[in-house]
């Protein structure tokens, strides 16, 4: 299979956890027979700095002629004062309109080797394997009218959340689609209670859900689900919720389950993947080599079995993922206190070598 990639290593560990991640794609790629045509370009911080844009008309193009797009991570202090529409995280939220990547995939799993990780007793994160689908191009971070309005001491903000029934169907469809393929549960996630978009979308889910009678559907308030996601981190299996709830609860499952760090994620549902960690750029260990790019690297996992209907290259990058940390390789943020780290490279060729020994014993299985 030919692989056209676009990689947006960005700011911050961007750099250093992306070029982690391609290490074990281009393994993977040598490994299993296929050929990458890979490209690079600019976004967030580095593209400003450059070009002006946080999302420069090349990187569009690039990225729109591509299969998939792997990205690191945007942000840097350097431009909190910036308006808005140039600030490193503007060009990530018109890439994904860019890409019509309306549908965020963010898994969540336990892993026994960092039991000593989560702040959860073993016995109640242990099985945890939550899938989050996460509406990612409406509600509050994309509706209008947005403003700041006043003078100084007497302002007012309004942000819009807004929801179509299309936009909900679609979604819901990609969620329950994806719990046909997992235990069957789908969990959708609102505040019924209190907003009119959360009682559209219960609404519509529950609609959308008479087409899916193999999968058990039920409904949680967001506040009831945070809880019950520390109480009962593994009786979830896929939760299906709208963009600013799915950004909250996602990064609580990272800590449930030990670190953001650990996290992946697949936007999709347009005729480009995106795929990212979900951590943000740290700039206060950029360039030390101390990052976890564990989240990068499953984040070609999701690529492989998403975008290039992989299932086999997927699982053996998790497999080398899980075969590195049973044996005792760590991180800063993963190690606890006495236990030896390593560098983020050395995570990295950890893996790349588990995913080329693999490849060399399927091939000679195969042949």
């Amino acid at each position: 299979m030919q692989f056209t990639v676009t990689s947006l290593p960005g700011d911050g560990i961007g750099p250093e956890v992306t070029s982690q991640a391609i290490c074990v794609l281009e393994e993977v790629v040598t490994g299993f027979g296929h050929d990458l045509d890979l490209d690079e370009k600019e976004i967030g911080g580095v593209a400003l700095e450059k070009f002006g844009d946080p999302l420069p008309a090349s990187t569009i193009q690039a990225c729109l002629a591509s299969h998939a797009v792997l990205l690191g991570a945007v942000g840097s202090p350097a431009f909190d004062h910036n308006p808005r529409e140039l600030r490193p995280e503007a060009g990530l939220l018109r890439l994904r309109q860019e890409l019509g990547a309306f549908a965020n995939l963010r898994p969540a799993v336990f892993y026994p080797a960092l039991a000593a990780c989560s702040p959860l007793r073993p016995e109640i994160v242990k099985g945890t394997d939550i899938l989050i689908v996460r509406e990612l191009l409406g509600g509050l971070y994309f509706g209008e009218p947005r403003s700041i309005d006043g003078t100084p001491g007497a302002r007012s903000a309004v942000n819009t959340m807004r929801y179509s029934e299309p936009e909900i169907e679609r979604i819901a469809r990609v969620a329950f689609q994806l719990a046909r393929t997992r235990r069957r549960r789908l969990l959708s996630v609102d505040k019924s209670n209190v907003l009119e978009c959360s009682r559209l979308w219960r609404e519509v889910v529950t609609r959308v859900a008479s087409d899916f009678s193999d999968v058990q559907l039920s409904h949680m308030y967001v506040d009831s689900a945070a809880m019950s996601l520390v109480l009962k981190p593994a009786q979830f299996d896929v939760i299906l919720t709208e963009n600013m709830f799915g950004d909250i609860l996602s990064d609580q499952a990272g800590g449930i389950v030990g670190a953001l760090g650990l996290l992946a994620s697949a936007s999709i549902g347009g005729p480009v993947g995106l795929y990212e960690p979900v951590h943000g750029s740290a700039p206060d260990i950029a360039g030390q080599n101390i990052a976890n790019p564990l989240g990068a690297i499953l984040s070609v996992a999701l690529m492989l079995r998403h975008t290039f209907h992989l299932p086999k290259e997927a699982e053996c990058v998790e497999a080398g993922v899980i075969s590195t940390l049973m044996g005792g390789f760590r991180t800063r943020d993963l190690a606890r206190p006495g236990e030896r780290t390593v560098s983020t490279e050395e995570m990295g060729a950890q893996i790349t070598e588990f995913v080329r020994l693999a490849a060399h014993a399927s091939a000679r299985a195969a042949s």
